[in-house]
């Protein structure tokens, strides 16, 4: 079967290239075409456009973007038609996807999955009604998902497990390099544990809070600061950050960093759940454009109590959260010291990370997906 799959960013080539992976398994004459990452084109198929020409966020660099944008989407939609695949599938990336998705609805009879669900409970909660309309099957990656969608709204979807789950646990079995031999490799100090640095995978998240990210971390001596190179993002971009500060970069591998990290620093994501599933205490911070507004709203707009995907699966605060205006480096660095070996808050937060690991299942994920997915295409076909 033909399948076309759209990621925008770069979490999303990672779990698009894993569910492409489990469809082989399953379909031996499956044949893709995409818009997405290095790791999706690894899968094999044909790559039509790069998330990195398609990932903007914030208002103002989506204004300035806006014929760009259009431009993406115009092209993507005459593609999808012209291929004319046997289904869609959509990873995240609502923005793009939900009005794609409306388009091929609309104009085409090929069935829309959309694997790993738009987080309409946090807001934009009427992005129901599209999804009513336009998608033919929903595929969920977090538990609690299950009741908003099924009990509150009435429709019906698939949880298949967590990726991010299958893929830490996948890493963590196959993943032999000491903590030497991982320091010697990227010329790291040998006598110095890790804190590690995650500011995101756009630009706009990096300028906003890799600078407070250094500035907070700086204050502990005794470790060295290894930030995570993010995939799509040029050196020279991370120059203007840290040129003169003893900051080290490590490219393309965070998981490995992760492993080898004490403790982290790591803006809101699914860098968050990562960090607390290779057990590595984190501080979570993201900073907003006029704070004190962003507070505001975020008591009375935001659907749920958390940003972090740890908090929310936990239902409970398990990790730290500065964002708006708590967001500072020196709230930063006090949270920093809190969950660092010896801190007050060490020893919970690791026990709740076990906790928010248990609530995730143990179904992995993109073959549970493929493997609904193909049953469904089958059926469909006969």
């Amino acid at each position: 079967m033909k399948y076309y799959l759209i990621a925008g960013e770069a979490s999303g080539d990672l779990h698009a290239s894993h569910l492409m992976h489990s469809i082989k398994n399953l379909d031996k004459n499956a044949k893709f075409r995409f818009l997405g990452g290095d790791l999706m084109a690894a899968e094999g198929g044909a790559p039509v456009k790069h998330y990195r020409d398609m990932a903007y966020m914030g208002f103002i660099p989506v204004l300035l973007h806006l014929r760009t944008i259009s431009r993406n989407m115009s092209q993507c939609k005459k593609d999808i038609v012209s291929w004319n695949p046997d289904v869609l599938i959509l990873i995240d990336y609502p923005g793009f996807n939900l009005s794609i998705a409306q388009f091929i609805k609309k104009n085409t009879d090929i069935p829309i999955y959309y694997y790993i669900a738009p987080k309409i409970w946090a807001w934009k909660e009427y992005r129901i009604k599209n999804i009513r309309r336009d998608i033919s099957e929903l595929f969920s990656i977090l538990p609690f998902e299950t009741d908003f969608f099924e009990v509150k709204h009435n429709y019906p979807i698939h949880y298949v497990g967590n990726p991010t789950k299958s893929e830490v646990s996948s890493f963590k079995s196959s993943y032999k390099e000491t903590f030497t031999d991982f320091i010697n490799r990227h010329n790291l100090s040998i006598g110095k544990p890790i804190i590690a640095l995650l500011a995101g995978s756009r630009r706009q998240e990096i300028k906003d809070n890799l600078p407070s990210m250094i500035a907070a971390a700086e204050n502990f001596k005794d470790y060295q600061l290894v930030l995570a190179g993010a995939p799509g993002i040029e050196q020279d971009y991370y120059k203007k950050y840290i040129d003169g500060k003893d900051v080290h970069i490590v490219n393309n591998e965070t998981f490995a960093l992760l492993f080898h990290s004490t403790a982290a620093i790591v803006t809101s994501g699914t860098a968050t759940l990562e960090t607390a599933l290779f057990g590595v205490p984190q501080v979570v911070c993201y900073e907003t454009p006029i704070p004190k507004v962003i507070a505001f709203l975020r008591k009375h707009i935001l659907k749920v109590p958390y940003i972090s995907l740890v908090n929310l699966i936990a239902h409970r605060e398990v990790v730290t959260e500065l964002v708006a205006d708590t967001f500072s480096v020196e709230n930063i660095a006090r949270e920093l010291s809190y969950v660092l070996p010896g801190g007050k808050n060490h020893d919970k937060m690791l026990s709740g990370y076990r906790e928010m690991s248990e609530a995730l299942g143990t179904s992995n994920a993109p073959d549970k997906g493929a493997e609904i997915m193909i049953e469904l295409l089958t059926k469909n076909h006969k």
